[in-house]
């Protein structure tokens, strides 16, 4: 939509400025019409980025965010489509229909690269997801801030005690219907681009909570930046594998649940994505 609308509003600009110059009736609109589109087309990027840039600077992160922010969903909507398009990220998906349309959820997902939470977030826009991100990512670059206004939260992973706060944070966002949660079980991103196994506490999340698992797994996103240096489309693939309720946990362990999910993942990632010692 960023894109497609400055394209447009460039387009405009462009025939505007050769109907005020008479280039039309002449040949030297094949010169100014280009060079008026990639001039309008630069402006208003570096507007928008602004703008977007104004908008996240202003956040606080010392002041807790009780409530979702419809605004600065927007702008994630269009921040993620726009670096989806400029990246030439080709998704496909297969059984996001089953997403549940009423109530929040926690979803897990495999995680190989920082384009994982940016293709979800797309591809799950009426979800409302919050994060849970390593606290390190509070100090990104406008992401940080963003992150802050959509209720992601921080965890201390190598901290126990701090862990289990951000845990039980997100057990009362799920319970207050506040936002749904997402994670990645693995705990980090895939260095090897293999699956790793799962730190299952967090399945301790919807255990509490008591709301479904939406089980997916995403592929090849590790490839985007490569494929882009080299102006090359990447096809990524997004699964939702499965949805389980309450009912069909109850009564079991984090880790049987954990190991549970694993085997479904893995089976759909295939082989190739095991640990050399699975």
């Amino acid at each position: 939509m960023l894109i497609g609308g400055i394209t447009a509003l460039s387009t405009v600009l462009a025939v505007v400025i050769c109907l005020c110059c008479g280039c039309f009736g002449s040949l030297t609109w094949l010169w100014v019409l280009p060079l008026g589109f990639a001039g309008s087309f630069l402006v208003l990027g570096v507007l928008a980025f602004l703008f977007f840039y104004a908008m996240c600077a202003i956040v606080r992160q010392d002041k807790e965010q009780d409530k979702d922010s419809p605004f600065y969903r927007w702008i994630a909507g269009l921040l993620t489509e726009a670096a989806m398009t400029i990246l030439q990220m080709r998704v496909h998906t297969r059984g996001l229909e089953n997403t549940p349309k009423e109530g929040r959820f926690l979803l897990v997902c495999n995680h190989l690269n920082d384009l994982d939470p940016v293709t979800l977030l797309e591809f799950f826009k009426k979800s409302q997801l919050a994060f849970i991100s390593k606290r390190e990512n509070s100090t990104m670059f406008m992401v940080g801030n963003l992150m802050h206004k959509l209720q992601c939260q921080l965890i201390n992973r190598e901290n126990d005690r701090e862990a289990l706060k951000t845990i039980l944070k997100c057990i009362q966002i799920l319970k207050e219907d506040k936002a749904s949660i997402a994670v990645f079980p693995e705990g980090y991103t895939s260095r090897d681009h293999k699956f790793h196994h799962f730190r299952s506490g967090v399945f301790k999340i919807a255990q509490k909570a008591k709301v479904p698992i939406v089980v997916c797994t995403i592929t090849n996103t590790h490839k985007v930046f490569h494929n882009a240096l080299r102006l090359k489309p990447t096809d990524v693939d997004l699964h939702l594998l499965a949805v389980i309720r309450p009912e069909e946990f109850a009564g079991m362990t984090t880790v049987e649940l954990g190991e549970r999910i694993y085997a479904m993942m893995l089976e759909d990632l295939g082989p190739e994505y095991a640990e050399e010692n699975t």
